[in-house]
């Protein structure tokens, strides 16, 4: 029985162990400008000195100006920018995507299409790369498209004529609604979304607002000043509840 009882103790001991030392799985999205305030926020996220952060302009066609303006917004922080465009030519990129993106501290992405750049990922792979680099604690994050990719699904205007619901990747388990006091079309179509169980609960989130998950698990919301906000909005007895959520203001 003694030796039985020290086994178990030393399993407890191992299994408490590990669960210490896990990576923790971070995403910091935004409603949608993703500006110098919140790279700086996620380089304080990735608690790295010197971090490296990627840029994935995959919603926008890998455009040149969003590539622009992450380097712009990159050049005098203490950081290493990088970008991972989705077209490339194995005449021009010699590294896999996944050695790339799992070199990483961070990984952001940019706004524009969600339904295109997760069928896109989908086709190379790299929807699978970025669940791996969620699970090795590499932080997520980005604005507009770069918020609803990493949830259950949200309000796109990724199809003509228009705004529709486009499903995530699924990382967490809410659906989302960027753009909330900015493009007020996207409101009663999310809470229809949910009224009638095509989403899940979630999460709302003005342009220059940002949420934090941690495990899964929502943590706390920030924004640029205290005007922009964040709301987790629900259904109860059929009725759709929308609960605030206190924002906490960081540097500009």
């Amino acid at each position: 029985m003694k030796k039985i009882l020290a086994i178990l103790l030393l399993l407890a001991v191992a299994i408490a162990g590990k669960a210490q030392t896990a990576p923790v799985r971070t995403i910091f999205a935004s409603g949608g400008n993703y500006g110098k305030p919140f790279i700086k926020y996620v380089m304080a996220l990735t608690k790295k000195k010197n971090p490296r952060i990627c840029f994935m302009p995959t919603p926008s066609g890998d455009s040149e100006a969003a590539i622009a303006t992450w380097y712009q917004n990159c050049e005098d922080l203490d950081m290493q920018p990088f970008i991972q465009p989705l077209y490339v030519s194995s005449y021009r990129q010699l590294k896999s995507f996944e050695e790339v993106l799992l070199s990483m501290d961070a990984i952001i992405v940019g706004g524009g299409s969600t339904l295109n750049a997760i069928a896109e990922w989908k086709a190379q792979g790299i929807d699978t790369i970025l669940r791996k680099a969620y699970n090795k604690g590499i932080v997520l994050g980005g604005g507009s498209a770069g918020s609803l990719c990493w949830f259950q699904g949200g309000t796109t205007d990724s199809r003509p004529q228009a705004l529709s619901i486009c499903m995530g990747l699924g990382f967490l388990p809410y659906s989302n609604c960027p753009h909330w006091l900015k493009e007020q079309a996207r409101r009663p179509l999310y809470t229809n979304a949910l009224l009638t169980g095509k989403l899940n609960g979630g999460y709302a989130c003005d342009d220059a607002a940002a949420l934090l998950f941690e495990n899964e698990k929502y943590v706390k919301s920030v924004a640029i000043d205290k005007s922009f906000k964040t709301y987790f909005i629900s259904v109860e007895k059929g009725k759709i509840v929308e609960k605030y959520l206190p924002v906490t203001e960081i540097i500009n």
